[in-house]
């Protein structure tokens, strides 16, 4: 038999399809070989019998054989079972034996007719069972009458049960079905929101490093300008300086001296540097003791009085902060020693209620903030910016201020 197999309970179970298609024609055959041997003295019973037999073979074939497509119309399969059972019902009213057709009945019942009209024709189909199971008893008396209604009743009520149960069940296998659909379709959505966020985080990851490598070439070239340039700018000076007093013994001793001091001091800090250390003089004084020794050596070298000045109440900082403000004072000193042609620095570290500000003023020739300026303007901005900090400069002829503050909330 061709066609689409219905979508209705026992259809859609592969091993239950035979007993809609082909099922019911060999029970009717079975059945019209009984008629002919049971009846086969009485000829005009046998014909009307098998024509009967014929109608319901060509009523199953037109209505459900030939045309699978009406199987998955409610309608249609109502009126098809209907006329089943009005066919078996005259069937099992002329011979008994037809009773047995009632397993076609009930499997084309459950097998094609929704819900609730499979209810109804799974109680037609048991009223003609038990109609045939009772063929024989007489029905004159009020007790056979009542035997009659009771074998019928309990037909009904079995076959409904069965119904109903067979509903609930297959009820809940669509709606497990359903889950089980929708539960693949959100491990689908969920493997690949898996599959989007592990790309997202090799990309985050990728950048993570990208930028991780780029803030420590920037760290690297500040320390390098901070060390190793500033540094060599002194040796040189010390150098010069030294040659210049090639007849005085003494001058050029006291050059020499400080430039082979300023080398080893730049290659310890250049050490430093490299393994990311606090500078040395963070490591064996406080900021402003610190800031306090650096600028006694600056001003020893370049012969400029510095006043260093500390307000507030001194409090500790992130390592982070302690260098940022140091190497910040160490630049703006080279700055003046470079550039300024002062005779008079002050640096001036404040504590605030928030905040630490680090003030260093000369009073040199002063240059124009908003020309651009070198590498170190530049390094102390990105140390500053880089812990949610400030750099401000302010400069003009006769003298130059550079103030950098940081927050200490996140620093204490």
């Amino acid at each position: 038999m061709s066609g689409a197999t219905p979508r209705l309970f026992w259809a859609r179970e592969p091993r239950w399809y035979p007993m809609v298609t082909v099922a019911p024609y060999v029970l009717l055959v079975l059945l019209a070989g009984y008629t002919v041997a049971a009846e086969w003295g009485d000829s005009r019973a046998v014909v009307i019998d098998l024509v009967l037999c014929g109608v319901l073979a060509a009523w199953m074939v037109w209505m459900f054989t030939l045309h699978p497509d009406w199987r998955e119309r409610p309608g249609v399969m109502v009126v098809f079972v209907a006329g089943v059972l009005v066919l078996m019902a005259v069937l099992i009213l002329r011979a008994p034996w037809f009773g047995f057709f009632c397993i076609a009945g009930y499997a084309y019942t459950f097998a094609v007719l929704p819900w609730p009209w499979r209810l109804a024709g799974a109680a037609g189909v048991a009223v003609l069972a038990g109609t045939s199971q009772m063929h024989g008893v007489p029905k004159s008396t009020a007790f056979e009458l009542t035997t009659y209604v009771l074998v019928v009743a309990i037909n009904v009520i079995a076959i409904c049960v069965a119904a109903w149960i067979f509903w609930n069940s297959d009820e809940h296998n669509k709606q497990r079905k359903l889950a089980l659909a929708e539960l693949g379709e959100a491990n689908r959505r969920l493997e690949a929101s898996l599959a989007e966020n592990a790309e997202l985080h090799d990309r985050l990851v990728a950048q993570a490093r990208e930028a991780g490598m780029l803030d420590e070439r920037q760290r690297m070239a500040r320390e390098i300008h901070d060390t190793l340039a500033q540094g060599l700018t002194g040796i040189i000076t010390q150098l010069q300086a030294a040659e210049h007093a090639a007849d005085q013994p003494a001058g050029w001793r006291r050059h020499v001296e400080a430039a082979t001091g300023l080398a080893r001091e730049s290659l310890s800090e250049a050490r430093r540097s490299v393994h990311a250390l606090r500078p040395e003089a963070l490591e064996v004084a406080r900021l402003g003791e610190a800031l306090a020794t650096v600028a006694e050596r600056w001003s020893a070298l370049q012969g400029v009085p510095v006043q260093v000045t500390t307000t507030g109440t001194p409090r500790p900082l992130s390592a982070e902060a302690e260098a940022a403000l140091l190497r910040t004072a160490q630049e703006a000193l080279a700055n003046v020693a470079k550039h300024a042609g002062a005779d008079r620095v002050g640096v001036t570290l404040s504590y605030l209620d928030e905040q630490v500000a680090l003030d260093i003023r000369d009073n040199g020739r002063g240059f124009a903030p908003g020309a651009g300026g070198g590498f170190g303007l530049v390094g102390m901005r990105e140390r500053a910016e880089a812990l949610a900090g400030s750099l401000q400069i302010e400069s003009e002829p006769g003298g130059t201020a550079i103030s950098v503050s940081l927050p200490t909330g996140g620093n204490s």
